[in-house]
């Protein structure tokens, strides 16, 4: 399961839309490693003049990493997130997280970041059972 998903957020859901900021709550709970990680993402990247920022240091277990994957697989949750911080998230190899300002997604540096080329100059042996 992703979510640790309280009755009384079930129960709304089951009748209608939740707002954004209760399904934040429920990711950053259910999700606590991907949600610091991807906080820290952000918070270099609001602390810096560049246009992105990522983590390239891989989760410390497959616990770590599941929540890492739960998190950024899901269109609904990566949306959350994005929505919440206000950037766009990138994903290479089921552990580096890269924030990009909004105004950075149809530059240079995202096109590189997310393109065929990127994840393939970002391989690594170490990497290949990720």
């Amino acid at each position: 399961m992703s979510l640790d998903v309280p009755a009384a957020l079930l129960d709304r859901a089951e009748r209608g839309e939740v707002d954004d900021a209760e399904f934040v709550a429920c990711v950053r709970d259910s999700l606590p490693y991907a949600w610091r990680l991807i906080s820290g993402v952000v918070g270099d990247l609001e602390n810096g003049a560049d246009e992105f920022a990522d983590n390239t240091i891989p989760p410390p277990s497959e616990t770590e990493r599941g929540q890492l994957l739960r998190a950024l697989a899901s269109d609904a949750i990566r949306g959350g997130l994005e929505r919440h911080f206000g950037v766009k998230l990138a994903f290479q190899n089921c552990h580096r997280v890269a924030a990009f300002r909004p105004s950075a997604v149809d530059g240079d540096r995202y096109r590189a970041f997310i393109s065929p080329r990127g994840q393939l100059l970002n391989q690594s042996p170490e990497l290949r059972d990720c």
